[in-house]
């Protein structure tokens, strides 16, 4: 997937294995993958691990229920929310990786851990990216969104395609088109493993019991670390509307917005990405 070297671990913690993958050297950026189906760390930002590894000691865990990470039961989800069990789990995997204070990016379900991760333990995270992340945004127009019924929708009836990939992927994205049926196969090969379809069933009815995300919002002054959004002004998952309420509340915050991108910035605006994640980063180091 890349020509970067990887270093992979497996770490245990209380509540289970975390796998890590990691790359570079330099200031540690820990980068959280969004939830979708066949998301893991080093699925969704190999492809920017040639710039930022230059730069960076970049470490990709998989959040619980996500790549080579356990599985949280439904007595976990039902105990305590899929943000609060990762933020949990990631501290216990940092300590464990002797990792004090580092940069934190995060996009979606990963940007919910950010924030949440920034939140309780501000001391520790020196820089703060956020793409689109949940729990931190208050939309405007109905929910769910399109891009979280699409999903809701990718394990249900009759379960997953690679039509059905290729219809989440359009809904992630501006422009489909750059994305081809390479893409769509690897991902959808990514979302076939049997243990991660059992949860993300979990995961989405524990969503429902608890009505969508914690509403992280409410403790955004809480974040003390410099923070960069980067934000899809077409993203239809996590809508660009809804980030006026971090711009007002987060102390030390800028915002890039870019036109015609939707949910998947790293991906969609690759280089711009990594320059002004580069950037940002490196004058907080």
């Amino acid at each position: 997937m890349t020509d970067v070297s990887l270093k992979h671990h497996q770490v245990t913690t209380s509540l289970g294995e975390i796998a890590v993958a990691e790359a570079g050297e330099g200031p540690v950026l820990v980068m959280l993958h969004g939830g979708g189906p066949g998301a893991s760390g080093v699925s969704n930002y190999h492809q920017n691990l040639p710039a930022l590894a230059q730069r960076f000691r970049v470490v990709m865990p998989d959040q619980p229920g996500f790549g080579g990470s356990y599985r949280p039961t439904e007595a976990d989800l039902d105990a305590r929310s899929i943000t609060e069990i990762t933020v949990d789990a990631l501290f216990q995997t940092l300590d464990a990786l002797g990792i004090e204070r580092f940069h934190l990016l995060g996009n979606s379900l990963g940007g919910a851990a950010a924030i949440a991760m920034a939140q309780a333990r501000p001391e520790r995270v020196t820089g703060l990216v956020l793409m689109a992340p949940g729990g931190g945004w208050l939309p405007f127009g109905p929910t769910p969104t399109e891009g979280q019924k699409e999903m809701f929708r990718y394990y249900n009836g009759g379960g997953p395609t690679e039509k059905k990939m290729a219809n989440f992927i359009r809904t992630m994205v501006f422009d489909h088109k750059q994305f081809g049926a390479d893409v769509v196969k690897a991902r959808y090969e990514n979302s076939l493993d049997e243990s991660h379809i059992e949860f993300y069933h979990r995961y989405n009815a524990a969503f429902a019991k608890r009505h969508g995300m914690d509403p992280l919002w409410r403790d955004l002054h809480k974040i003390k670390a410099p923070t960069l959004l980067l934000w899809g002004r077409d993203d239809r998952t996590i809508t660009f509307e809804g980030a006026q309420i971090m711009l007002k509340q987060i102390r030390d915050v800028q915002l890039h917005v870019f036109g015609n991108c939707g949910h998947w910035v790293q991906l969609e605006r690759r280089h711009e990405f990594e320059r002004l994640v580069t950037d940002f980063l490196r004058e907080r180091a």
